[in-house]
């Protein structure tokens, strides 16, 4: 018999669809393979094995009811733990929120739900998304299914794990400075970022809210684009959501598919093509450039002088926005509280709840932002950084005057262990070298498998213009039909 779990979203719907197996068939499919894997991978905070197969009986009774249905019904997916969902836990990977279950929907999960996908559960991440690596986790590391001594990226390295160990063949992530893209690079799947704006925040555990991008996470371009379809789209409650339709990323994924693509100009970024990168990675990074040229693209090199400043902007920026998003955590309302014991001030218990509920990484970032909107130090720092932004969007938009779309590699190094970089910030940071000016921007990003370097998997990354998000699935499906997917050995 078919194994269910190693079967592409597209194909199971489509299974599905034509009643040779059923939602929950395919969902108990999943369960177990989560029960038999995860206590290596640690992919899961929360496994809502009822809810679960409630949703899949839920699809398979519209079938039998002759309901047409959506393209993914019936689907599996994983939800990265930043996303609210109505009675069912959601801790952001933090000690504060243990237990918290919200008393609404995310925006996107109710949309996953409407499509007809079933929710598996949450995924493990990074503290608040703070990180590259999920060992920022409060609840303790994921690991990579490739090398389970090694991180998978984060701060959605939950989700990620989740598609390469075959627990679930669609996720959902968060992309603040490269969550999405950076874990799909390490673990070999596909992540994409979309346009700001582009999908819902309403729901997203808040971080830094001029970057916070939800998006797709999947095992080919396609189910990428099909996921990425559903949650895509306007939200009224959401200030900040683009009043326009998604454009048609899965015709253009379709397209790519065909391994055609003449008449498309591709720029090497010049400045992610010098040092940072190891070398292994940059071998994979020019052979799949070789691929793209001869598949027709026509690739240029372009210059983006000020994309060499986005890292320490970004780590001015998002900080300043953490310290102001998590002033809400006071343990007053809701969450963890610690020290009411009627004999301490309500200022004493704030102090003691987030010193006990927030991780180091979590603490310094609120710390740098702090003091970076301070009395005095605001234009020097916040502001200025906000200034670097401005010349980084610039680079971008004269860029891509002259290409349809960038690339570059995903991230400059290939899963490295655990433990490796948790003593040095600076040397963490470094993996969101390639993916954090497409966050200050705010244009849409795609992270394709491209390669292999020591045996573990390299990611290429298409940046293209704001709203024209299907231009990155038709170049990173063009890459896959040739370079294939990727299967980390047996766990």
């Amino acid at each position: 018999m078919t194994d269910l779990t190693r079967m592409t979203a597209t194909d199971l719907a489509g299974l599905v669809a034509s009643g040779e197996t059923s939602a929950v068939e395919v969902t108990r499919a999943h369960l177990d393979r989560i029960a038999a894997v995860d206590d290596r991978v640690h992919a899961f905070l929360h496994v809502d094995t009822e809810g679960a197969l409630a949703a899949a009986r839920a699809v398979d009774e519209r079938r039998a009811a002759g309901e047409q249905l959506g393209p993914l019904a019936g689907v599996p997916v994983a939800v990265k733990d930043v996303l609210t969902t109505k009675g069912v836990p959601t801790t952001v990977g933090s000690k504060i929120l243990e237990g918290w279950r919200p008393p609404y929907d995310a925006t996107i999960v109710q949309r996953l739900q409407a499509a007809g996908t079933v929710m598996l559960g949450k995924t493990n991440m990074d503290e608040f998304a703070m990180g590259s690596s999920t060992e920022y986790s409060a609840y303790g590391p994921t690991h990579n299914p490739w090398d389970t001594d090694r991180i998978p990226g984060g701060s959605g390295g939950g989700s990620a794990a989740a598609l390469a160990a075959y627990e679930a063949p669609l996720a959902i992530g968060s992309d603040t400075g490269g969550s999405i893209r950076q874990p799909g690079a390490v673990t070999g799947t596909v992540g994409a970022k979309p346009t700001y704006g582009g999908t819902s925040r309403y729901g997203l555990v808040a971080f830094s809210s001029s970057l916070d991008t939800p998006g797709p996470c999947a095992r080919t371009v396609l189910d990428a684009a099909l996921l990425h379809q559903v949650i895509g789209g306007h939200d009224p409650r959401d200030s900040t959501s683009i009043p326009q339709p998604v454009p048609d990323v899965v015709a253009a994924a379709k397209l790519g598919a065909t391994g055609d693509l003449t008449g498309v100009k591709l720029g090497i970024v010049r400045e992610f093509t010098g040092e940072g990168a190891e070398p292994g990675v940059m071998a994979a990074f020019r052979e799949s450039v070789d691929t793209l040229a001869k598949l027709g693209a026509e690739i240029v090199e372009v210059s983006c002088p000020h994309f060499r400043y986005a890292l320490p902007a970004y780590y001015l920026i998002a900080p300043s926005e953490c310290s102001s998003n998590l002033a809400r955590f006071d343990g007053v309302r809701f969450g963890l509280r610690v020290g009411d014991d009627g004999n301490r001030s309500l200022e004493e218990v704030m102090s003691l709840t987030r010193e006990a509920g927030f991780g180091a990484e979590v603490k310094r970032r609120i710390m740098v932002g702090t003091y970076a909107l301070s009395s005095g130090y605001y234009d020097a720092y916040y502001g200025q950084a906000q200034k670097v932004r401005t010349l980084i969007t610039r680079d971008f938009t004269t860029a891509f005057e002259q290409v349809d779309a960038l690339i570059s590699p995903t991230t400059p190094f290939v899963a490295f262990p655990i433990g490796a970089r948790t003593a040095d910030p600076y040397q963490m940071y470094l993996a969101d070298l390639f993916t954090i000016p497409t966050n200050l921007y705010g244009g849409p990003g795609i992270s394709v498998p491209c390669g292999l370097s020591e045996g573990l998997p390299v990611g290429l990354q298409v940046m293209a213009p704001t709203m024209a998000d299907d231009r990155m699935y038709r170049v990173a499906a063009a890459l896959e039909s040739v370079v294939g997917t990727f299967t980390p050995p047996a766990l």
